[in-house]
C-alpha cells in the first residue's frame, strides 16, 4: 500500500511516496545516512534494539530525506498539501507544520521501529491533517476494536484502555528522545513544530485520555435521544 504527497509551495514542489508495507534491512551500510540517524545518537531509553543487531534506527532513515528537504524551511509558511491514498484524494492549503507532520506521522508510523510498529493499523488507514479529537477517536476505536477480537478469541480484552495508556506512554519517552535527534539536524523549525505537534497528540492520551474522552463524549452518545438497539435473538453480543 502506498501513499503518496505533495507540498506545492510558491517556488518549488517536493513529493514522497511511503510504502506503508515497506521492508527495513538492519545489516545494511549507509554510508549517505546522516550521523543522526545512527542508532547510539540520541537512541530512545525505551528502544529494544542493539547496535550490533541494527546501527541504523529504523524510523530516523525513513524520516532523513524529508528532515534534510524541510530543514531551513519555516513551520509557517504555506503550502497546498495533496495527500493521494488508494481510496480516495486530500487536499489542504495550509502551513508547513500541519502537513510535515501528518506525513512524519505516516512514516513513523510505518517504520520497522519495534515500538512505533505498533502504530501500523494506524497507518494502513491513515488519515491526513488529524485533529486532535480525531487522533483520539481513531486510537481508541481502533484499539477498542483489536480487544474486541481478542474476546472472540478467548483472550482476555481490555476495555479501560490501559494497554492504550502505557503504548502512548511509551510513545512520549521515544518522541522525546527523537526531538533530540532531529532538532541537531534543523536550521529551521517546520520539522521541529511538526514534531512536537505529533508529541502532543501522543502525550494527551498517556497523561489525560479520560479527560479526552469525556469532551468528545457529545459527539458520539446523547443518552436521553439515542435509539435502543434490538439485539437479534440468540445474539449473545459483546458482553
Amino acid at each position: 500500500m502506498k501513499i503518496q504527497y505533495r507540498f506545492d509551495m510558491e517556488h518549488s514542489t517536493r513529493s514522497y511516496e511511503v510504502d506503508v508495507e515497506r521492508e527495513f534491512d538492519a545489516k545494511a551500510e549507509r554510508p549517505q545516512a546522516p550521523a543522526w540517524t545512527q542508532l547510539s545518537h540520541h537512541q530512545c531509553p525505551n528502544c529494544p534494539l542493539t547496535v550490533k543487531d541494527c546501527r541504523y534506527c529504523p524510523a530516523a532513515v525513513d524520516l532523513a530525506g524529508v528532515v534534510t528537504d524541510f530543514q531551513e524551511l519555516p513551520a509557517t509558511q504555506s503550502a497546498r498539501v495533496r495527500v493521494v491514498t488508494p481510496e480516495r484524494d486530500y487536499e489542504k492549503q495550509t502551513a508547513l507544520e500541519e502537513g510535515l507532520r501528518s506525513l512524519m506521522g505516516l512514516i513513523m508510523a510505518s517504520s520497522a521501529c519495534p515500538i512505533l510498529k505498533q502504530l501500523k493499523p494506524n497507518a494502513l488507514n491513515h488519515l491526513p491533517f488529524a485533529s486532535q479529537d480525531d487522533f483520539i477517536i481513531r486510537s481508541a476505536a481502533l484499539y477498542l476494536l483489536r480487544q474486541y477480537f481478542n474476546y472472540r478469541s478467548g483472550r482476555r480484552p481490555d476495555w479501560e484502555l490501559q494497554g492504550l495508556i502505557t503504548l502512548n506512554q511509551e510513545l512520549q519517552t521515544l518522541n522525546e528522545a527523537f526531538w533530540g535527534r532531529v532538532k541537531e539536524a534543523c536550521a529551521g523549525d517546520s520539522n521541529l513544530k511538526a514534531l512536537l505537534s505529533f508529541m502532543d497528540m501522543s502525550s494527551s492520551v498517556s497523561t489525560s485520555l479520560e479527560t479526552q474522552l469525556q469532551r468528545i463524549e457529545a459527539l458520539l452518545l446523547d443518552a436521553d435521544h439515542s435509539p435502543a438497539i434490538n439485539v437479534p435473538a440468540g445474539s449473545s453480543g459483546l458482553f
